[in-house]
């Protein structure tokens, strides 16, 4: 068959066994990050660091400077991770060995924060988010880029990338659904059922990553003629016009939503009146809509496009965040009748927000696939990095504005403290300034965006071509050879 003919047949579609097994891994991973957003910041301010009293305004301070400092030295991590996966090669693939070496620190991350023992200090803290947050850089770039080498066509990722997501969804609802299952004695949020959450991750991640791991190929075609590769390739992929709009909206989307997650438990409890336990599964229907909002915002992407799709979800996001936050605070001893308006917005609002991920991380693999054409590299790895790295600059600045506000105002987040008016009114403003504002900004980042499903047809062909070369070079120079045959990815 000639090189022309190969390049002109279509990619064939990922078949969906696969995309399950891959999928597997975000299911814990999926749960850690509701447990890490959510409940985590909360936790330690409850527990209190070293000598600053539990639910007071240092414990506050203390907890969101941990956390941001964290996130900070961890933003250095992430590029670091991918240069290093991007040139990587080994008899079990480029990525495989990335998500393996990532998993034991997470799973000790997870033991040590969710089970500590004795009185625990901010360095504490600081120490072992770090060795967590290290663990999760390896596991979630190495997914990410190996999604973009899983799925090859403009529409497949999305598909790749819905299921995938809508797989994480599910082991968030999981942990979510914990009270129904347990009649309330293990809730998330809830000091004592800590503990319990993070035995269960302890023994969920290492099963999903034997499933991940051992059941989903990984093939990284060769290139013909690769170039020797220069620093300024780097300056010039991640300066491309769409690569820096998508830098810019998935910041901006995570910033939005972020916002309230450090405030989630706070907000719906003390402003909201809901109880611990009923919140987390409120917080079920925000996480749950993404099952079917995934598999949706896909399919429409199909229709108009994923750039067009993000900007229709966003201004349906800000209309169901309006709603959402209209609806009137339920009274002590409140029926499951009066929480349905609630859930059902909390629903909505969460079945809009699924498309700012999976979309935008969808459009970063075509970026990849664009770069790659014009530089003769694959920077996957990298490229996922630049929005691995806004989503974590997102969540260390959600938690360093929102908490010292919360402290400014008087609020107490201890467990069980009683807080004053006006600090509840500091919650609530908290809550509801930023999230419609910056899911608007990010929208606006795709008027006049370029890289459509035709024009990426036209880069995969191209691409076809040249891999088609590379591994007909590969042949020759193992012909050249005897005894050595070209290695696979």
């Amino acid at each position: 068959m000639s090189s022309a003919s190969q390049s002109a047949a279509p990619a064939p579609r990922v078949p969906l066994h696969n995309i399950l097994s891959f999928g597997t891994l975000s299911v814990p991973l999926s749960a850690l990050a509701i447990i890490f957003g959510v409940y985590l910041p909360r936790h330690y301010v409850s527990l209190g660091l070293g000598d600053y009293e539990p639910g007071a305004k240092a414990a506050f301070l203390a907890v969101a400077f941990a956390v941001t400092v964290t996130r900070i030295i961890d933003i250095f991590f992430d590029p670091l991770v991918a240069l290093a996966m991007d040139w990587t090669k080994t008899p079990i693939g480029r990525y495989r060995p990335w998500l393996v070496a990532g998993a034991p620190l997470v799973i000790l991350g997870i033991w040590r924060l969710l089970m500590p023992t004795g009185h625990v200090t901010f360095f504490y803290l600081v120490g072992w988010l770090l060795v967590t947050y290290g663990g999760l850089s390896m596991i979630t770039l190495g997914l990410a880029a190996w999604s973009a080498v899983l799925g090859k066509t403009y529409n497949d990722r999305s598909r790749v990338f819905a299921w995938t997501q809508a797989m994480g969804v599910v082991g968030a609802v999981a942990i979510l659904c914990l009270p129904l299952v347990t009649h309330g004695k293990i809730a998330a949020g809830v000091k004592s059922s800590m503990p319990t959450l993070g035995l269960i991750l302890i023994i969920a991640v290492p099963i999903a990553l034997v499933i991940c791991t051992g059941l989903t190929p990984e093939r990284v075609q060769p290139i013909a003629k690769r170039p020797a590769f220069k620093p300024s390739d780097y300056v010039r992929a991640l300066g491309r016009p769409s690569m820096l709009r998508l830098i810019l909206a998935d910041l901006a989307l995570t910033l939005g939503p972020g916002t309230t997650g450090p405030l989630y438990v706070y907000y719906f409890h003390d402003a909201k009146g809901f109880t611990v336990p009923d919140v987390g599964l409120l917080l079920i229907a925000y996480i749950g809509a993404g099952i079917v909002g995934a598999p949706f915002w896909g399919r429409v992407s199909h229709r108009f496009g994923k750039h067009r799709t993000v900007q229709i979800a966003c201004v349906c996001y800000s209309i169901t965040q309006t709603i959402l936050m209209s609806l009137p605070r339920v009274w002590p001893h409140y029926t499951f009748g009066e929480s349905i308006p609630t859930v059902l917005g909390m629903f909505s609002v969460g079945f809009c927000a699924s498309a700012f991920l999976l979309l935008v991380r969808s459009m970063i693999a075509d970026v990849a696939d664009e770069v790659k054409l014009e530089v003769k590299q694959d920077l996957t790895s990298l490229l996922f990095s630049m929005v691995t790295t806004t989503s974590k600059i997102g969540g260390s600045i959600t938690v360093l504005i929102v908490f010292p506000i919360l402290a400014a105002v008087g609020y107490n987040g201890a467990e069980g403290a009683v807080n004053s008016h006006s600090a509840i009114f500091g919650l609530e403003m908290c809550y509801l300034f930023a999230p419609i504002i910056l899911v608007w900004f990010g929208g606006a980042m795709f008027f006049g965006y370029k890289l459509d499903s035709k024009r990426h047809a036209e880069i995969r062909a191209a691409l076809s071509e040249l891999e088609v070369a590379g591994a007909e070079e590969s042949l020759v120079g193992a012909a050249a050879t005897p005894g050595l045959a070209p290695a696979a990815e």
